[in-house]
């Protein structure tokens, strides 16, 4: 049982603190719910009765958010060519609610994004695994959100400077379809 003040993670959405635990009533079923104060303001119900079973958890210590941030420095894990594929075991890691493999998902796919870009889908699941990832790194480090995604860019740079600049050739769309020769036209 977790006490208003208590910093937990709710799979999917991310890390908040319980603002109070009320009685409500929906749909003729009385039941006790932690409200959780998101970032943004945002607040979730999550019945009480339930949220061990999916998955509420405490926070992380500064420890494993050191940890967390050294998963961000390291090479990509090996991920399915087949993006559909690919798409499921990522979110299979997000609803773990495991910080490590959210981390790991979003290094996975800011290499992949740098490398040759993401499918529409695929860029929903990194904006929304970097925004479950802020979420509780901000308060596990007690820091600010521009903080931390600051940090989290930089290490993830980083690391793909050095696990990957080699094989990646910068290609710009513009030179490859807009010549440069004044006429708006190719003169060969």
């Amino acid at each position: 049982m977790f006490n208003v003040g208590d910093k937990i993670v709710y799979p999917m959405h991310g890390a908040g603190v319980i603002d109070s635990i009320e009685e409500k009533d929906i749909l003729g079923e009385k039941q006790s719910y932690y409200i959780l104060k998101m970032p943004g303001e945002v607040k979730v119900m999550v019945p009480t009765a339930k949220a061990e079973e999916v998955g509420v958890r405490n926070i992380i210590d500064k420890s494993s958010a050191d940890a967390v941030i050294n998963v961000l420095e390291q090479d990509e894990t090996e991920m399915d060519k087949n993006w559909n594929k690919r798409y499921r075991e990522n979110m299979d890691k997000m609803k773990s609610g495991d910080i490590y493999e959210i981390a790991d998902v979003v290094r996975n796919l800011s290499f992949k994004q740098k490398e040759k870009g993401l499918s529409t889908g695929e860029k929903k699941m990194l904006n929304n695994a970097k925004q479950i990832l802020v979420s509780e790194l901000v308060l596990a480090e007690h820091a600010s959100q521009d903080e931390i995604e600051q940090l989290i860019e930089t290490k993830i740079n980083t690391s793909f400077m050095m696990f990957r600049s080699e094989e990646v050739k910068p290609q710009s769309i513009v030179n490859k379809f807009i010549p440069f020769d004044g006429t708006g036209t190719e003169n060969n």
